[in-house]
């Protein structure tokens, strides 16, 4: 359509485009989920949601035994937090090669906010990491479990989310569960000291914070994965790499690395590479369905690498492991019927409810007759 007023002096023409022109780059991307240069909107939301289920338990199964073999190296407890600043380098140069390979290289999510989200980061990561020292690897996965319940408490905080009574009694047992494993764990192989369960607890709280704060800065501005990565961990690798200069703790690790390069930094740059692309499709869960099921899927994850854990690295086992982790299987599965009762039917319970409930109001007439 145009709309045009001409004269010896001006001319103005305001052109509206039809719908078969084509958007920009900005508008055409908001439907556009790219996972390591894959577009996922091109599936269904089942497939979408099982390509990115698979991705997270493929790369972070991967991730956590490669985690829990570099703190088997021995002396290296101590430099947590120098794996979380070489981690958050391979990040950042993973983004980066991944912005390279997308259209719209834009920044779209302001620098003020990818600071906090740098900030959380840092938390999340880098006190995770660095409990591992003071902890042994299932307890400080079965901490890492419990945010459940404070992701669902920063959604009602931050997003103003109303959660049903499903999903409630889904992080109810997914947080007995977890803590009935901790309390086996302490039982049969003590490993506890107050510091790791400090650093741990504080890393929990952070997480809980940050899955919130991506989906909100995601879907307002329409960021992509790659961009997320990129400018969290480059703001983040910063962050730590002042808080290491400053405490003096930068130069007995990168001593101690480099007379271990091959078990220290190979295993560092496939723990980074694994972690990469296991967050890449953790953030697309994110965006696509929302942090609370993208805890729950990666939940889910970390009880397997529980499980993977005291296969592959010798540690004392009880049942209460097996009862334990049934319950926080029960979790999963209330959540995800949660985000899928009205697909679900069920014609014989509903029946019977409906019979209940005429019954009922039967029985209240007669009485006020």
């Amino acid at each position: 359509m145009d709309l045009k007023f001409n004269n010896s002096r001006k001319y103005i023409s305001i052109t509206v485009p039809s719908t078969t022109q084509t958007m920009s780059p900005h508008i055409k991307s908001i439907d556009d989920i790219m996972v390591l240069g894959i577009n996922l909107s091109r599936f269904n939301k089942l497939t979408q949601f099982l390509i990115c289920v698979a991705g997270v338990f493929i790369f972070y199964l991967i991730y956590g035994y490669l985690q829990e073999l570099i703190f088997s190296v021995e002396g290296f407890k101590s430099y947590g937090w120098y794996l979380t600043l070489v981690q958050f380098g391979f990040y950042s140069i993973f983004g980066l090669i991944e912005l390279q390979l997308i259209k719209d290289k834009r920044r779209r999510i302001p620098g003020k906010t990818y600071m906090i989200i740098a900030f959380l980061t840092v938390g999340t990561m880098g006190l995770s990491n660095t409990s591992l020292g003071y902890l042994n690897y299932p307890t400080q996965v079965i901490f890492k479990c419990c945010k459940l319940i404070p992701v669902m408490l920063g959604g009602i905080f931050i997003q103003g989310k109303r959660y049903n009574i499903v999903d409630v009694s889904a992080a109810v047992c997914m947080s007995l569960g977890l803590i009935w494993f901790t309390l086996a764990d302490s039982t049969i192989a003590p490993n506890f000291n107050l510091t790791g369960v400090i650093l741990i607890s504080l890393a929990l709280c952070a997480d809980a914070v940050i899955g919130n704060v991506q989906e909100k800065a995601m879907k307002l501005h329409n960021a992509s994965n790659s961009e997320m990565v990129l400018y969290s961990y480059s703001i983040g690798f910063v962050y730590i790499l002042l808080g290491l200069t400053c405490t003096s703790g930068l130069r007995p690790a990168v001593t101690f690395c480099s007379k271990n390069p091959v078990r220290t930094y190979s295993y560092a740059f496939l723990f980074s590479l694994t972690g990469y692309f296991g967050i890449s499709f953790v953030l697309a869960l994110i965006k696509m369905f929302g942090a609370l099921l993208a805890v729950t899927v990666t939940t889910g994850r970390k009880a397997m690498t529980i499980v993977l854990s005291f296969i592959f690295f010798a540690k004392p086992f009880s049942f209460q492991y097996v009862w334990s982790g049934l319950l926080v299987v029960l979790g999963i599965f209330l959540n995800v019927y949660s985000k899928n009762m009205d697909k679900i039917r069920l014609p014989l319970l509903q029946s019977q409810i409906n019979k209940s409930v005429d019954e009922r109001k039967s029985r209240t007439l007669a009485q006020t007759v």
